[in-house]
């Protein structure tokens, strides 16, 4: 996953409260913001999927518009 692709699925999800959600919302199994873990580094896939997680999205948006699903 590429941060365009984060930042968009993101925007796709969350609409207006990506901004702060991403900003502001401290994800547990990262132990930072979103976009704290984007400046240090964290592999953008797992900011996602721990957005995911703490965000309750259901499984269909684990991938985001425009991105694939991993292969089977």
């Amino acid at each position: 996953m590429k941060r365009s692709e984060f930042l968009r699925a993101a925007e796709e999800h969350f609409g207006a409260r990506s901004s702060w959600i991403l900003a502001d919302l401290i994800l547990p199994t990262i132990g930072q913001s979103a976009n704290d873990a984007l400046a240090d580094g964290v592999p953008v896939r797992a900011i996602w999927e721990a957005l995911c997680v703490e965000t309750d999205l259901p499984e269909s948006a684990r991938y985001g518009q425009g991105l694939q699903a991993p292969p089977r």
